[in-house]
């Protein structure tokens, strides 16, 4: 049986990847917000005991390497030509702890941001073999990715004397856009504005009246999280041309 023209068994396969992944995941949240050893012979004694988010985030994980391998497909072939999924299996659990983490603690851990970092130059030389314009893309990604978000970050300061944005969100920025580029950086940007502003309404609202609580403050990397989830799955330019034909719409309605 084959779906997407892959057989049935390599989503199984990659789907027990994503639960062993998961696991793991689990983890790397109990053990970056207290900055302690990844490796370490309590990962043993705890996964006995088992412990809390274990199971949430492996079937997390599982299935999203199957969407991504059904999106992205398998090429039997080098390295090379499969690195449109295999960037994202190596992405997609740090995705996944950023927003756990940021959600729960209000901090990206910068260990966090590094390994994505690393990973992501790691992926930009691969793609450099055999395509050095996609190197530049990705790098300018980087860098755009961190100045749209610096920006905010120093307006926000300048205007009202606080951060609008943590340098957390800064570094995680500079970190993925590696492996989105320059285009993917922005739309990413854009609908991350977009659900953090319909998201903060609700959130806001519900805190005022049911918990009486008037802290505004909502952490921003897991709307820029989330929204890179949905990008990955989306043909690049979707979101700026959905963008652009809303602003369009706008203009129409008031002209």
């Amino acid at each position: 049986m084959y779906f997407n023209d892959i057989h049935i068994l390599y989503y199984v396969v990659i789907g027990f990847i994503g639960l062993a992944v998961g696991k793991i995941v689990a983890w790397c949240n109990i053990r970056l917000p207290e900055k302690k050893k990844i490796i370490s012979i309590d990962f043993f004694e705890e996964n006995k005991k088992g412990f809390s988010g274990n199971y949430i985030f492996m079937i997390l994980v599982a299935i999203s390497y199957i969407l991504l391998l059904y999106r992205y497909g398998w090429q039997s072939g080098s390295i090379i030509q499969n690195l449109d999924l295999i960037k994202f299996i190596f992405l997609f659990p740090m995705l996944f702890l950023t927003i756990s983490i940021d959600a729960k603690h209000r901090i990206i851990p910068n260990r966090l941001c590094l390994t994505i970092l690393e990973v992501g130059l790691i992926i930009a030389f691969l793609y450099g073999i055999t395509n050095i314009n996609l190197v530049k893309d990705y790098i300018l990604g980087m860098f755009l990715g961190a100045a749209i978000f610096l920006l905010i970050m120093l307006v926000g300061w300048i205007i009202s004397g606080k951060e609008a944005m943590g340098l957390g969100d800064v570094k995680f920025m500079g970190a993925i856009g590696l492996f989105y580029g320059i285009s993917s950086i922005v739309e990413i940007s854009l609908l991350s504005f977009f659900i953090a502003a319909i998201f903060s309404v609700v959130i806001l609202i519900i805190r005022f009246l049911v918990f009486k609580v008037k802290d505004e403050y909502i952490a921003f990397g897991p709307f820029l999280a989330i929204s890179a989830i949905i990008c990955s799955f989306l043909v690049p330019g979707t979101v700026l041309r959905v963008f652009l034909d809303v602003c369009k719409w706008i203009s129409n309605l008031i002209l």
